[in-house]
């Protein structure tokens, strides 16, 4: 039943964050998402069979911290007004949804609480297992997508705010290897330790934001 309820929250969040992406961009001016069919809530439009499927099966599975993507979104940097800083703008969109997608979560979990009286026990343990998974996985996917390492969204942000000589650099070695980092850290297990100090500090905020 976990494992039911695991997967559509995982898929919902993952579709939010990139359509997020697509939906700055298109305000900012870039019609490329919505003439791609992208801005859209249709997980068929968005499903990449690693980042969508095979990893979040392997975390699962291995016990690894909780890991996705969707298919990127497609943006065209010269449509927009101020192509470096307008590229910060979309990347960090993903992370502040999932964000506020994590907030929204905790708050229908203490409703939940409170209301836990008047529902079944069957109701209020799988929405208590659901909300939790919504919870989790969008801080994770916040956390780990504003790790500073191209093609994640933390990436891009750094380099619109980098000079444009350390933008460039930045982003021509990122370019070449940051994928392949981003593989090794969650394969080992290694990203764990990187993130999971900084999520555990937005859990506590949220948590306390909500008076849990």
């Amino acid at each position: 039943m976990e494992f039911i309820l695991f997967i559509p929250v995982l898929f919902f969040s993952i579709i939010v964050h990139e359509v997020a992406h697509g939906y700055v961009a298109y305000s900012l001016g870039d019609d490329t998402a919505y003439l791609s069919g992208r801005l859209t809530f249709n997980p068929l439009a968005h499903i990449d069979k690693y980042g969508t499927i095979l990893v979040p099966l392997f975390c699962y599975f291995t016990g690894l911290p909780l890991f996705g993507w969707a298919k990127p979104v497609p943006v065209n940097v010269l449509r927009l007004p101020s192509p470096r800083r307008d590229m910060g703008k979309v990347a960090i969109a993903g992370p502040a949804v999932n964000l506020v997608l994590a907030v929204v979560f905790a708050m229908v979990l203490k409703i939940v609480l409170l209301a836990q009286g008047s529902l079944s026990a069957s109701t209020v343990k799988n929405a208590f297992s659901l909300l939790q998974y919504g919870i989790l996985i969008n801080v994770m996917l916040a956390v780990f997508n504003l790790m500073p390492i191209t093609p994640l969204d933390g990436g891009r942000i750094v380099t619109a705010l980098l000079p444009v000589k350390a933008a460039i650099a930045y982003d021509n070695f990122f370019s070449r290897f940051g994928m392949w980092l981003v593989l090794i850290l969650i394969l080992t297990g290694a990203v764990k330790y990187l993130i999971w100090p900084p999520a555990a500090f937005v859990l506590n905020v949220i948590l306390r934001i909500i008076n849990f």
